[in-house]
């Protein structure tokens, strides 16, 4: 009797995408305090491994690379900042190749998840152009 692998089908996609398009819209710090995490981003790993297309590898790499920093304890919020929003344009543009409308309109999702993720963490890290000029201004008083 020989075990191979079943393939996933375009709802089993669904679902992981819609876990990953929730996880983004938490607290991302917390997220990446909770077990589970990790195996968020091994199933996402996976479900683009299935699709076999050489033109996601760069989305593979950057979640690779995501899922090592998360796991390496501290996070660098620079780095995920840049990872996050490199696969958010990434993510977007990859779901012209989802045979499925509603796998596709998902990725779309998840892309601008990931796009708007990166843009609160980068956010956090950094005044708005109104935020400085009211610093400078209370500085030079």
């Amino acid at each position: 009797m020989s075990f191979h692998k079943i393939p996933k089908d375009d709802t089993q996609h669904q679902v992981h995408l819609d876990g990953a398009i929730t996880l983004l819209g938490n607290d991302l710090q917390a997220e990446a305090s909770r077990a589970g995490l990790d195996n968020h981003f091994q199933r996402w790993i996976e479900d683009l491994k299935d699709v076999d297309n050489p033109q996601l590898h760069q989305i593979v790499v950057d979640l690779q690379d995501l899922k090592a920093h998360f796991g390496g304890g501290a996070v660098n919020q620079d780095t995920v900042t840049r990872l996050m929003a490199r696969l958010g344009a990434n993510t977007v543009s990859a779901a012209i190749f989802a045979d499925n409308p509603n796998t596709a309109e998902r990725i779309t999702k998840l892309g601008e998840a990931l796009g708007a993720a990166a843009k609160q963490l980068r956010g956090s890290n950094e005044n708005t152009p109104a935020q400085d000029l009211k610093q400078d201004s209370a500085q030079n008083k």
